[in-house]
């Protein structure tokens, strides 16, 4: 049975999945993980989220039992083209790509398929050096990427890369991953490293780091006259909150020293 434990470390929520031995991601596991997400987007006291496997399996992939029985669905004609509109897997996407605090993924062993999916919707992604498969091998099962990975992947590495890395059904270790640039950092220890990452955020404000966060997720989906318009109006909006007056004040009193 999938299973999701949540830790709070200073500002920072950090968040386990697991469902062994395979560590499948499953409906019920999407649901529990989103749940979890939610919970730590809405808490005002958290600046940060970190999502992280367990005994070194990030995700191994979606259960591909309950990918059957959706196909089984399809043919029988219990399931219609609406219905793959939304659901746990959708969800889970969601609340991570809208979350309005920086989801970081530490991704501490195998991460493929919809667990490679769960970390692109995420904002940063750093990977344990010592795993050795991520990637989104499902055209090799006669599918595709259809948690998000067909759109969101060509956003982050480019078109032709992620043309050779999906339909080949690529599958790399966290080297190639980082020279591709499907993480942004590898370290001894991917979860101590997110950890850090995180804290950076605590004396942030969160109005400041929401704001970049969604003006950039959109800045490729909207024409940019539109997304300018949205960063002047979202500049407005944040010099009214205290903490952005505040830290811009201490920092002329100080000495302007942007770096401490």
């Amino acid at each position: 049975m999938a299973s999701v434990t949540t830790e709070t470390r200073g500002r920072t929520r950090l968040i386990r999945y697991g469902n062994p031995p395979r560590h499948y991601m499953t409906a019920e596991g999407s649901i529990k993980l989103a749940e979890a997400i939610g919970d730590a987007a809405g808490d005002d006291g958290i600046r940060a989220i970190v999502l992280t496997g367990t005994d070194d399996v990030f995700v191994r992939h979606f259960d591909v039992s309950e990918i059957v029985q959706a196909g089984e669905g399809v043919a029988a004609g219990a399931l219609q083209k609406q219905n793959f509109e939304t659901g746990p897997f959708v969800a889970l996407q969601d609340a991570c790509f809208n979350a309005p605090k920086p989801v970081i993924c530490a991704i501490n062993g195998t991460c493929m398929g919809g667990g490679f999916e769960i970390a692109l919707a995420s904002d940063l992604r750093i990977a344990d050096s010592t795993v050795t498969q991520i990637g989104l091998p499902e055209t090799r099962l006669s599918i595709f990427p259809g948690g998000g990975g067909t759109q969101r992947l060509p956003r982050v590495i480019g078109e032709a890369a992620a043309l050779d890395f999906i339909l080949r059904g690529r599958v790399v270790d966290a080297t190639e991953a980082l020279s591709m640039g499907l993480v942004h950092e590898t370290a001894p220890d991917a979860l101590a490293r997110a950890l850090e990452v995180a804290a950076e955020f605590e004396a942030r404000g969160a109005a400041g780091v929401a704001m970049a966060k969604s003006l950039v997720r959109n800045a490729l989906s909207r024409p940019i006259e539109e997304g300018l318009m949205a960063e002047r109006h979202g500049f407005f909006d944040v010099l009214k909150t205290e903490d952005a007056m505040a830290a811009m004040r201490t920092f002329l009193e100080t000495g302007e020293d942007i770096t401490a």
